[in-house]
């Protein structure tokens, strides 16, 4: 009888310590929040810094801190790969507390975040034309922005990665014997001064060209049926 009570004794302790210690985490100074939120992403765990930014904003709505903070927050999660979270942040710097300059550097930062989400372009055509858009547009923007020739760079490799695409999308309609579907991919050039004889393509690794092949051919294509339906018939056979 004495060690259950002494045992539910010590859960008391340790409930009532928990709640003391969860109050002791609200109506915190601004300045804490913010310390708070430092720390975690020094420590590398976003987790604990997004709920800091949270109790910093929900606590503080008026802060000045929240400025610096939701800046810090978007390149916290684009350090750590984590891009649509950083957007996330962009969207709400952008919207709530960023100055001329301020919205220049955070439009620069969404371009970046998207042109490093693609580290396999071939993946996500849409995400490619996306941001050369975002490109196009921040040029239009901000014509004499120090950031231009940093968007101007990733515009380029984009262009070069959407031409290799092309190519190697005409080159599957070669191979289909779809000769007019291949000619519209290789007259569709994202830039006029790109030449695709001219372009030579990204290595592809070899885990992933066992899967993927290397844009020409894959290693399962002896696999593939050589008979064909109605969905991929000639093009002659469809005037």
């Amino acid at each position: 009888m004495m060690i259950r009570i002494v045992m539910m004794a010590a859960m008391t302790v340790l409930f009532l310590g928990g709640c003391a210690k969860d109050v002791d985490e609200y109506n915190k100074s601004a300045d804490y929040w913010y310390e708070k939120m430092i720390t975690a992403i020094s420590d590398g765990n976003l987790e604990r810094a997004d709920s800091a930014y949270s109790s910093l904003q929900s606590e503080h709505i008026a802060s000045p801190l929240l400025n610096e903070a939701t800046l810090i927050m978007a390149q916290a999660h684009m350090a750590y790969e984590e891009y649509l979270l950083s957007e996330h942040f962009l969207d709400e710097y952008n919207r709530r507390y960023a100055t001329s300059a301020g919205k220049e550097y955070a439009e620069f930062l969404k371009i970046k975040s998207k042109f490093l989400a693609l580290p396999h372009p071939g993946r996500d055509q849409g995400l490619i034309d996306e941001t050369l858009k975002g490109a196009n547009l921040f040029k239009m923007n901000y014509p004499y922005s120090i950031y231009t020739p940093l968007v101007t760079t990733m515009e380029t490799q984009l262009h070069l990665a959407k031409s290799t695409l092309n190519e190697q999308i005409a080159g599957l309609y070669d191979r289909l014997g779809k000769p007019k579907g291949a000619e519209v991919y290789r007259n569709s050039a994202p830039a006029t001064w790109i030449n695709a004889s001219e372009v030579q393509a990204a290595q592809v690794p070899w885990y992933r060209e066992i899967f993927e092949g290397d844009g020409t051919s894959s290693w399962y294509e002896f696999m593939i049926p050589k008979t064909r339906n109605v969905v991929s018939m000639d093009d002659n056979e469809t005037k």
